[in-house]
């Protein structure tokens, strides 16, 4: 678990001021065990109702997205209007399940090879990383 002062260092190092709320968010987010994936929307219900903290949408779009951008996390959209953010920031797959609105994490042995048979002209693949749709079998079915 991360101390206080891993969290001014964090917010310190995006270019943010340590504010009690932003410290706030940095403990919902990296004070954990396990992935963490979040809208903003859920990252803001996540702390009021667990924290009883009312941080403003402003201050946590813009602390998750200078975290983003330094690199603490990743941002994986799932369509124009909707992006998720993973506390894990290593290379790896996920499963969305469009029944629940769930982003998963997918390990590597549960995707076979991707197998790219054509690349931009001058560019190099730096990674490969699966998003799988689920669904139940009973959704668009007449």
């Amino acid at each position: 678990m991360l101390k206080n002062s891993e969290f001014v260092s964090k917010l310190r190092n995006s270019g943010l001021r340590p504010t009690k709320q932003r410290l706030k968010i940095c403990e919902v987010l990296f004070n954990r065990d396990k992935t963490f994936h979040f809208t903003i929307n859920d990252l803001a219900k996540n702390i009021s109702e667990n924290f009883n903290e009312k941080i403003s949408l402003a201050t946590i779009y813009n602390t998750v997205h200078a975290f983003k951008d330094k690199g603490y996390l990743k941002e994986i959209t799932i369509s124009s209007d909707k992006s998720y953010f993973d506390t894990n920031i290593t290379k790896h797959h996920h499963f969305y399940d469009e029944d629940t609105n769930l982003l998963i994490d997918c390990n590597d042995n549960e995707i076979g090879k991707v197998n790219i048979k054509n690349n931009i002209t001058g560019k190099k693949i730096s990674s490969v990383e699966v998003l799988v749709r689920v669904a139940s079998n009973t959704q668009n079915q007449n």
